[in-house]
Parts: C-alpha cells; sequence; structure tokens
C-alpha cells in the first residue's frame, strides 16, 4: 500500500500559493506557481487552489495560451483588510465587536489606529508617515 502523505490545510496552501503570487512581478500560470513554490504539489492541486482563490475574489486572472495566469487582486495589506471587514460584516452588532475589537489593542497599535482616523498618517505606511497619498480620512 502508498505511503499517505499529511495532508495540509488548505488555507496553508493558499497562503503558500498567495505569497508566491506576492513575491513574482508578472501573472504566473499554475506550473509557473508550482515551480516557485519548489514543493511536491501536484499541478493540479496547485490549479485546483488558484480556482479557489478567483472564486473567492482574491486573484484575477487572464488567459494566457489555453489556461490562465493568475495574480494577487490585492497585496496582503488589502486582503488582510478585506479579511478584517468580511468578520465584521458577519456581526449584528458591530458597535460591540469593534469595541472589543479597540479594547484588546495594544498602546502602539492604538496610536497608529487614532492617527489613522484622525487623517494625520497614511493609511498604507507602517507607523504612520504622516504621508497623505489616498487614505479615507475618516
Amino acid at each position: 500500500m502508498a505511503e499517505e502523505q499529511e495532508r495540509r490545510p488548505a488555507g496553508e496552501l493558499e497562503a503558500s500559493v498567495l505569497a508566491a503570487l506576492w513575491a513574482a512581478e508578472t501573472p504566473l500560470t499554475p506550473g509557473e506557481v508550482q515551480r516557485a513554490l519548489a514543493d511536491d504539489l501536484a499541478r493540479t492541486t496547485v490549479t485546483t487552489i488558484l480556482t479557489r482563490l478567483h472564486a473567492k475574489g482574491t486573484v484575477t486572472r487572464d488567459r494566457a495560451g489555453r489556461g490562465y495566469a493568475y495574480r494577487p487582486a490585492q497585496d496582503s495589506h488589502g486582503l488582510t483588510a478585506r479579511r478584517m471587514h468580511a468578520e465584521l460584516d458577519k456581526d449584528e452588532d458591530r458597535g460591540t465587536v469593534l469595541a472589543r475589537f479597540v479594547s484588546e489593542l495594544s498602546t502602539d497599535d492604538e496610536r497608529m489606529l487614532r492617527a489613522l482616523l484622525d487623517g494625520g498618517a497614511d493609511s498604507g505606511a507602517e507607523g504612520g508617515s504622516g504621508d497623505d497619498r489616498g487614505g479615507t480620512g475618516r
């Protein structure tokens, strides 16, 4: 009987595929993603992961020959923000969720959030540089 491989969680595989796409300067085909991962994943597995990420809106794809080339729909920070919004949208009592979230922030994170809300920091800069290049200013 063939030796069974331990299955990795889908989230871990998706994260690996996204990391490969973020590291690439151009869209990648499933075969290119497979090579970038330097893993023992089958090409069909990589294709399945990319198809699922596309269905979720996490990646976009363009025709490349008979298949597709994929690229991330947004950077890792944008994806994290989108996931946070999705979690917030699952609860009817947004005020309580936000209050609990804020109450558990570190002092540095609270300071950064206050600066962002006051419009005094760039929404995309680490540590808040004060540069205003497209933040919402809410």
